[in-house]
Protein backbone atom coordinates (compact mmCIF):
# COMPACT_ATOMS: atom_id res chain seq x y z
CA UNK A 1 0.00 0.00 0.00
CA UNK A 2 1.43 3.19 -1.12
CA UNK A 3 2.75 5.59 1.98
CA UNK A 4 2.91 8.46 -0.22
CA UNK A 5 0.43 8.79 -2.93
CA UNK A 6 0.82 11.53 -5.82
CA UNK A 7 -3.26 12.15 -7.16
CA UNK A 8 -2.60 14.69 -10.36
CA UNK A 9 -5.34 16.83 -11.27
CA UNK A 10 -6.90 16.37 -7.59
CA UNK A 11 -8.77 19.83 -8.11
CA UNK A 12 -10.92 17.97 -10.97
CA UNK A 13 -13.86 16.67 -10.18
CA UNK A 14 -12.93 12.96 -9.84
CA UNK A 15 -9.98 13.86 -8.24
CA UNK A 16 -11.87 15.95 -5.60
CA UNK A 17 -14.39 13.07 -4.54
CA UNK A 18 -11.80 10.16 -4.75
CA UNK A 19 -9.45 12.55 -1.69
CA UNK A 20 -11.17 11.65 0.95
CA UNK A 21 -11.74 8.10 -0.14
CA UNK A 22 -7.84 7.31 -0.64
CA UNK A 23 -7.18 8.80 2.34
CA UNK A 24 -5.77 6.03 4.74
CA UNK A 25 -3.49 5.29 8.05
CA UNK A 26 -0.02 5.62 7.77
CA UNK A 27 -0.44 7.21 4.23
CA UNK A 28 0.05 11.15 2.72
CA UNK A 29 -1.61 12.70 -0.22
CA UNK A 30 0.64 14.51 -2.55
CA UNK A 31 -2.55 16.69 -4.18
CA UNK A 32 -1.25 18.32 -7.67
CA UNK A 33 -2.87 20.45 -9.88
CA UNK A 34 -2.57 24.19 -11.68
CA UNK A 35 -6.19 24.84 -9.85
CA UNK A 36 -6.81 26.45 -6.41
CA UNK A 37 -7.80 23.55 -4.06
CA UNK A 38 -9.29 23.08 -0.57
CA UNK A 39 -6.33 23.39 1.94
CA UNK A 40 -5.83 20.38 4.03
CA UNK A 41 -8.51 19.74 6.93
CA UNK A 42 -7.15 18.97 10.57
CA UNK A 43 -5.83 15.68 10.47
CA UNK A 44 -5.69 15.09 7.12
CA UNK A 45 -2.51 14.18 6.02
CA UNK A 46 -2.10 16.30 3.16
CA UNK A 47 0.33 18.63 0.75
CA UNK A 48 -0.86 20.52 -2.01
CA UNK A 49 1.42 21.19 -4.96
CA UNK A 50 0.83 23.62 -7.63
CA UNK A 51 2.66 22.27 -10.86
CA UNK A 52 1.95 21.98 -14.61
CA UNK A 53 2.16 18.80 -16.44
CA UNK A 54 4.12 20.92 -18.76
CA UNK A 55 6.74 21.37 -16.47
CA UNK A 56 8.80 18.45 -16.09
CA UNK A 57 10.93 19.61 -13.15
CA UNK A 58 8.24 20.22 -10.94
CA UNK A 59 6.87 17.46 -12.02
CA UNK A 60 10.35 15.26 -11.09
CA UNK A 61 10.18 17.12 -7.43
CA UNK A 62 6.77 15.92 -7.32
CA UNK A 63 7.44 12.49 -8.10
CA UNK A 64 10.55 12.60 -5.44
CA UNK A 65 9.89 9.44 -2.78
CA UNK A 66 6.15 8.68 -3.94
CA UNK A 67 5.51 4.92 -3.70
CA UNK A 68 2.85 5.48 -6.57
CA UNK A 69 0.93 7.94 -8.60
CA UNK A 70 -3.12 8.04 -9.81
CA UNK A 71 -2.48 10.11 -12.86
CA UNK A 72 -6.36 11.97 -13.30
CA UNK A 73 -4.88 15.53 -14.73
CA UNK A 74 -6.57 15.72 -18.19
CA UNK A 75 -9.27 17.50 -20.26
CA UNK A 76 -11.75 15.24 -19.40
CA UNK A 77 -14.16 15.69 -22.60
CA UNK A 78 -13.97 16.93 -26.21
CA UNK A 79 -12.00 19.65 -27.17
CA UNK A 80 -9.64 20.63 -30.25
CA UNK A 81 -6.75 18.32 -31.04
CA UNK A 82 -4.24 21.00 -30.26
CA UNK A 83 -5.13 20.60 -26.61
CA UNK A 84 -6.31 17.18 -26.40
CA UNK A 85 -2.70 17.06 -27.87
CA UNK A 86 -0.84 18.90 -25.34
CA UNK A 87 -2.90 18.30 -21.87
CA UNK A 88 -3.95 14.87 -22.46
CA UNK A 89 -0.92 12.73 -24.46
CA UNK A 90 2.00 15.23 -23.92
CA UNK A 91 1.27 15.47 -20.10
CA UNK A 92 0.75 12.10 -19.70
CA UNK A 93 4.51 11.10 -21.01
CA UNK A 94 5.98 14.30 -19.13
CA UNK A 95 4.00 12.75 -15.76
CA UNK A 96 5.08 9.30 -17.17
CA UNK A 97 8.96 10.11 -17.39
CA UNK A 98 9.25 12.13 -14.37
CA UNK A 99 7.72 9.17 -12.32
CA UNK A 100 10.75 6.84 -14.22
CA UNK A 101 13.11 9.44 -13.42
CA UNK A 102 12.27 9.87 -10.18
CA UNK A 103 12.17 6.15 -9.62
CA UNK A 104 8.30 5.12 -9.08
CA UNK A 105 7.10 1.42 -9.13
CA UNK A 106 3.33 2.09 -9.87
CA UNK A 107 1.25 4.79 -11.87
CA UNK A 108 -2.73 4.36 -12.24
CA UNK A 109 -3.54 5.93 -15.35
CA UNK A 110 -7.33 7.30 -15.49
CA UNK A 111 -8.37 6.28 -19.44
CA UNK A 112 -11.96 6.19 -20.07
CA UNK A 113 -14.61 3.74 -21.84
CA UNK A 114 -14.30 6.37 -24.67
CA UNK A 115 -10.84 5.02 -25.60
CA UNK A 116 -13.21 2.03 -27.28
CA UNK A 117 -16.79 3.96 -27.60
CA UNK A 118 -16.85 1.95 -31.09
CA UNK A 119 -17.82 -1.43 -29.85
CA UNK A 120 -21.42 -2.34 -29.51
CA UNK A 121 -23.95 -4.46 -27.39
CA UNK A 122 -23.85 -7.89 -28.56
CA UNK A 123 -27.61 -8.02 -30.18
CA UNK A 124 -28.03 -4.63 -31.23
CA UNK A 125 -27.59 -3.22 -34.64
CA UNK A 126 -26.85 0.66 -34.41
CA UNK A 127 -25.16 3.02 -37.04
CA UNK A 128 -22.38 3.24 -38.96
CA UNK A 129 -22.30 -0.94 -40.05
CA UNK A 130 -19.58 -2.74 -39.10
CA UNK A 131 -18.91 -1.70 -35.54
CA UNK A 132 -18.03 -4.90 -33.76
CA UNK A 133 -19.57 -6.76 -30.86
CA UNK A 134 -17.05 -8.37 -29.02
CA UNK A 135 -18.18 -10.50 -25.87
CA UNK A 136 -16.37 -12.67 -23.51
CA UNK A 137 -17.66 -14.72 -20.77
CA UNK A 138 -18.82 -11.61 -18.34
CA UNK A 139 -18.82 -9.04 -21.22
CA UNK A 140 -16.87 -7.03 -23.18
CA UNK A 141 -12.91 -8.23 -22.09
CA UNK A 142 -10.85 -5.23 -20.71
CA UNK A 143 -8.51 -5.40 -23.65
CA UNK A 144 -10.89 -4.75 -26.36
CA UNK A 145 -8.64 -2.87 -28.58
CA UNK A 146 -9.38 0.88 -28.71
CA UNK A 147 -11.38 2.13 -31.01
CA UNK A 148 -11.96 5.62 -29.74
CA UNK A 149 -15.63 7.85 -30.76
CA UNK A 150 -13.98 11.83 -30.56
CA UNK A 151 -10.45 13.12 -30.63
CA UNK A 152 -11.03 12.92 -26.29
CA UNK A 153 -11.21 9.12 -26.86
CA UNK A 154 -8.13 9.31 -28.91
CA UNK A 155 -6.29 10.61 -26.81
CA UNK A 156 -6.95 8.37 -23.94
CA UNK A 157 -6.40 5.06 -26.26
CA UNK A 158 -2.84 6.96 -26.28
CA UNK A 159 -2.69 7.29 -22.92
CA UNK A 160 -3.08 3.73 -22.58
CA UNK A 161 -0.19 3.04 -24.98
CA UNK A 162 2.02 5.15 -22.99
CA UNK A 163 1.52 3.08 -20.34
CA UNK A 164 2.19 0.12 -21.82
CA UNK A 165 5.60 1.94 -23.35
CA UNK A 166 6.63 2.49 -20.17
CA UNK A 167 5.83 -0.53 -18.52
CA UNK A 168 7.23 -2.33 -20.88
CA UNK A 169 10.43 -0.35 -20.96
CA UNK A 170 11.07 0.38 -17.62
CA UNK A 171 9.71 -2.44 -15.54
CA UNK A 172 6.79 -0.07 -14.03
CA UNK A 173 3.62 -1.63 -13.18
CA UNK A 174 1.07 0.68 -14.99
CA UNK A 175 -2.88 0.13 -14.90
CA UNK A 176 -5.00 2.14 -17.14
CA UNK A 177 -8.38 2.25 -15.93
CA UNK A 178 -10.97 3.11 -18.77
CA UNK A 179 -13.61 4.70 -16.18
CA UNK A 180 -16.95 4.89 -17.19
CA UNK A 181 -19.26 8.05 -15.87
CA UNK A 182 -17.79 8.49 -12.49
CA UNK A 183 -20.84 10.66 -10.52
CA UNK A 184 -22.62 10.75 -7.26
CA UNK A 185 -25.62 9.40 -9.34
CA UNK A 186 -25.51 7.98 -12.92
CA UNK A 187 -26.19 10.90 -15.63
CA UNK A 188 -28.53 10.09 -17.74
CA UNK A 189 -30.17 6.64 -19.23
CA UNK A 190 -25.98 5.74 -20.30
CA UNK A 191 -25.23 6.00 -16.59
CA UNK A 192 -27.40 2.66 -16.10
CA UNK A 193 -24.76 0.38 -17.52
CA UNK A 194 -21.75 2.60 -17.50
CA UNK A 195 -21.72 3.98 -14.04
CA UNK A 196 -18.94 4.02 -11.35
CA UNK A 197 -19.77 5.08 -8.05
CA UNK A 198 -17.39 7.37 -6.38
CA UNK A 199 -16.88 4.67 -3.69
CA UNK A 200 -16.20 1.91 -6.25
CA UNK A 201 -13.74 4.14 -7.77
CA UNK A 202 -11.84 4.48 -4.88
CA UNK A 203 -11.91 0.75 -4.04
CA UNK A 204 -10.71 0.29 -7.90
CA UNK A 205 -8.08 2.09 -7.64
CA UNK A 206 -7.00 0.96 -3.88
CA UNK A 207 -7.12 -2.73 -5.53
CA UNK A 208 -4.65 -1.56 -8.58
CA UNK A 209 -2.27 -0.10 -5.32
CA UNK A 210 -2.52 -3.19 -3.48
CA UNK A 211 -2.18 -6.34 -5.56
CA UNK A 212 0.74 -8.12 -6.43
CA UNK A 213 -0.36 -8.00 -10.28
CA UNK A 214 3.12 -5.94 -12.13
CA UNK A 215 3.30 -5.25 -15.35
CA UNK A 216 0.78 -3.01 -18.19
CA UNK A 217 -3.05 -4.08 -17.89
CA UNK A 218 -5.73 -2.48 -18.97
CA UNK A 219 -9.19 -2.44 -16.82
CA UNK A 220 -12.75 -1.36 -17.24
CA UNK A 221 -14.16 1.20 -14.51
CA UNK A 222 -17.38 -0.02 -13.79
CA UNK A 223 -20.05 -0.33 -10.87
CA UNK A 224 -21.46 -3.73 -10.21
CA UNK A 225 -24.38 -2.09 -12.33
CA UNK A 226 -27.35 -4.98 -13.48
CA UNK A 227 -27.09 -3.45 -17.08
CA UNK A 228 -23.21 -3.27 -17.85
CA UNK A 229 -21.78 -5.28 -20.58
CA UNK A 230 -18.61 -4.80 -19.76
CA UNK A 231 -16.14 -7.26 -18.15
CA UNK A 232 -15.39 -6.82 -14.77
CA UNK A 233 -13.55 -10.32 -14.38
CA UNK A 234 -9.97 -8.33 -14.80
CA UNK A 235 -10.32 -6.08 -12.07
CA UNK A 236 -12.07 -8.86 -9.57
CA UNK A 237 -8.78 -11.10 -10.52
CA UNK A 238 -6.51 -7.82 -8.83
CA UNK A 239 -8.68 -7.41 -6.02
CA UNK A 240 -11.96 -4.91 -7.20
CA UNK A 241 -14.67 -5.72 -5.27
CA UNK A 242 -17.48 -2.93 -6.80
CA UNK A 243 -20.39 -3.09 -4.55
CA UNK A 244 -22.80 -0.42 -6.06
CA UNK A 245 -25.62 -0.82 -8.80
CA UNK A 246 -27.07 1.98 -10.66
CA UNK A 247 -30.48 -0.10 -11.44
CA UNK A 248 -31.67 1.76 -7.59
CA UNK A 249 -31.70 5.32 -9.32
CA UNK A 250 -33.46 3.87 -12.68
CA UNK A 251 -37.01 5.41 -11.87
CA UNK A 252 -35.09 8.94 -11.25
CA UNK A 253 -32.43 9.32 -14.22
CA UNK A 254 -33.41 11.37 -17.55
CA UNK A 255 -32.56 10.69 -20.89
CA UNK A 256 -29.78 12.62 -22.52
CA UNK A 257 -29.84 14.04 -25.93
CA UNK A 258 -28.75 12.28 -28.42
CA UNK A 259 -28.77 9.20 -26.47
CA UNK A 260 -31.53 7.20 -27.40
CA UNK A 261 -29.78 7.70 -31.06
CA UNK A 262 -26.58 6.06 -29.61
CA UNK A 263 -28.30 2.97 -27.75
CA UNK A 264 -26.08 0.23 -28.21
CA UNK A 265 -22.75 1.91 -28.59
CA UNK A 266 -20.28 1.88 -25.78
CA UNK A 267 -19.55 5.61 -26.13
CA UNK A 268 -23.27 6.30 -26.14
CA UNK A 269 -23.50 9.92 -27.63
CA UNK A 270 -19.77 10.45 -27.80
CA UNK A 271 -20.18 9.21 -30.87
CA UNK A 272 -22.20 11.53 -32.44
CA UNK A 273 -20.33 14.29 -31.16
CA UNK A 274 -18.28 16.76 -34.00
CA UNK A 275 -14.57 15.73 -33.83
CA UNK A 276 -12.97 19.00 -31.55
CA UNK A 277 -15.73 20.68 -30.42
CA UNK A 278 -16.56 20.62 -26.82
CA UNK A 279 -19.75 19.19 -25.76
CA UNK A 280 -21.62 19.94 -22.47
CA UNK A 281 -21.16 17.03 -21.06
CA UNK A 282 -17.73 15.55 -19.55
CA UNK A 283 -17.15 12.11 -18.39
Amino acid sequence: MAGELLITGSAGRIGRLLRPRLAAPGRTLRLLDLADQEPPARGEAARLIRADLADPESLTAACAGVDAIVHLAAIAGEESWEKLLRTNVDGTRTLLEAARVAGVPRVVLASSVHAAGFYRQAGSSPDPPGVPAPTGPDGVPAAAFPRPDTYYGWSKAAVESLGSLYADRFGMTVFALRLGACFPEPPGLRGLDMWISPDDCARLVTACLKTDTTGFQVLWGISRNSRRWWSLAEGRRIGYDPRDDAERYADTVRERAGERETAGLLGAEFCAYPLGVLPDYDG
